[in-house]
């Protein structure tokens, strides 16, 4: 795909800002007119925007033309192309916050000519004007989406371009490859085909060794994009709502002595070490007569199936019962950790029994109430997901799912170049292949996406980014 300058098209606007009360509120203008939209609104004292220097902020008012009735108090920043987010002019105004004031300014902006921005245009601009790459953009919406700092620091990885750098470094070596193969065809008396298709193995043998090499991080990446779907899981008051409130730091769930008072699935997101967990607290599993109960007996049932991991909870101040052989008979090929809830307690259960059941699952010992065992609990789940493989500030994951089906679509295309090879297959279609494993790549930083692709990535941005 080409890059297209953004100049002459229409000026933009969006409140880039949550919307809600809050202490500042932002209206922002990009395009080739921002300054011009912005000083029909925009009165000081001392000088009209056009005036203004790059980069500085400036004191003012924003009145309506029409009424010249005075809308905000306002601090408007100038920004003056090609040196900014969009490489067009942009102008901030940074009015007070809430519904009302920001709205009315953007109706005004909008009164004067500029067009609403559709739900990430901003970024899109700066890709189409070759700021940032397609993986640098994603990586925008990554950083606002971040659960906690470690997956923050990802995103803001990508964003600097270190995907990036590596993809357009494979890319490079591909298209080295492609010129030779083309003197090759052209010029045949000059190159021997055999040595051509001999250079087209070797480089399909490196380039797939460096592939697997990024694509061996996904796995972290993905935890640390989309967190790790947890059920807690036990029969009715071992103590889930507990440990859910205790992750949460706040009461999320009502906990009484009452059998049966959590009655649907609750779900959360909590950082643990860094790593995401989506918990859900689901309903004590039992027989009960009750429909209400049923219903989130069912969906804890479904909740167990979908979890990627189970932290299943046993009372070892009871003998084991019959639910709890059930629990880890049903949860036995899904990955999980045994809490061995209320140790503050007398211990009842046969533990000879239990190691029956748990054919080596990693057991921790809790008393949730008293604050025991849970850093032994953190730190097993991310043994568990991690194996220590994520401490390096250095390392670079890749997060994001579209890049990992490329990716692994590049492999599959070298796999069909060297399969090619050895069936004896002339060196114009070997080629074929070599060239596919190039457009991959390249949609991963967007030089070889479809337009349609691009649309659809950034609109599933919010408006005003």
């Amino acid at each position: 795909m080409s890059i297209l300058f953004t100049d002459g098209m229409e000026t933009i606007a969006a409140i880039s800002t949550a919307l809600g009360e809050g202490a500042i509120g932002i209206v922002r203008l990009s395009g080739e007119e921002a300054l011009d939209i912005a000083d029909k609104i925009y009165q000081s004292g001392s000088k009209d925007l056009h005036q203004c220097a790059s980069h500085t902020i400036h004191y003012g008012h924003i009145v309506d033309p029409k009424t010249e009735e005075i809308v905000d108090e306002v601090m408007v920043t100038v920004f003056r192309a090609p040196k900014t987010y969009t490489k067009e002019n942009i102008v901030e105004i940074n009015c007070h916050g809430g519904i009302v004031a920001t709205q009315r300014i953007l109706q005004l902006v909008l009164r004067q000519g500029a067009r609403l921005a559709e739900p990430g245009e901003f970024t899109k601009r700066a890709f189409l004007n070759g700021r940032i790459d397609l993986a640098q953009a994603e990586a925008v919406q990554d950083m606002i989406a971040s659960k906690t700092e470690r997956a923050m620091n990802q995103a803001m990885k990508q964003l600097e371009g270190r995907l990036s750098h590596k993809i357009k470094n494979l890319r490079d070596k591909i298209s080295d490859v492609l010129v030779q193969v083309e003197v090759n065809i052209d010029y045949p008396e000059y190159n021997e085909e055999e040595m051509t298709l001999k250079k087209l193995d070797q480089a399909a043998d490196e380039i797939r060794e460096e592939i697997e090499a990024i694509l061996s991080t996904s796995k972290q990446g993905k935890i640390l994009r989309e967190g790790i779907q947890t059920a807690i899981v036990g029969r009715p008051n071992v103590g889930k709502s507990s440990l859910l409130n205790h992750l949460l730091n706040e009461e999320k769930a009502i906990v009484t002595d009452i059998e049966g008072t959590t009655r649907d699935t609750i779900e959360e997101y909590v950082n643990v070490k860094g790593i995401p967990l989506k918990l859900i607290d689901t309903a004590g599993i039992r027989k009960t007569d009750d429909l209400v109960e049923k219903i989130g007996v069912e969906r804890s049932r479904k909740a167990m199936q979908e979890a990627d991991l189970i932290l299943l909870l046993i009372n070892q101040s009871e003998p084991l019962q019959a639910m709890d052989k059930k629990l880890l008979e049903m949860t036995d090929n899904s990955t999980r950790l045994i809490l061995l809830n209320k140790t503050d307690l007398p211990a009842q259960i046969n533990q000879e029994e239990l190691v029956s059941y748990i054919k080596g699952d990693r057991v921790i010992q809790t008393s949730i109430t008293q604050d025991k065992g849970m850093d032994e609990l953190a730190q097993s789940i991310s043994d568990l997901f991690l194996n220590g493989a994520i401490e390096s500030n250095e390392a670079t994951y890749v997060t994001n799912v579209r890049h990992i089906d490329l990716l692994e679509k590049a492999c599959q295309a070298l796999d069909e170049v060297k399969a090619g090879i050895r069936a004896g297959m002339p060196v114009d279609l070997v080629q074929i292949d070599f060239t596919r494993t190039f457009d991959y790549l390249g949609e991963i930083t967007g030089e070889s996406a479809p337009d349609e692709l691009i649309t659809k990535l950034f609109s599933r941005f919010c408006l005003g980014k």
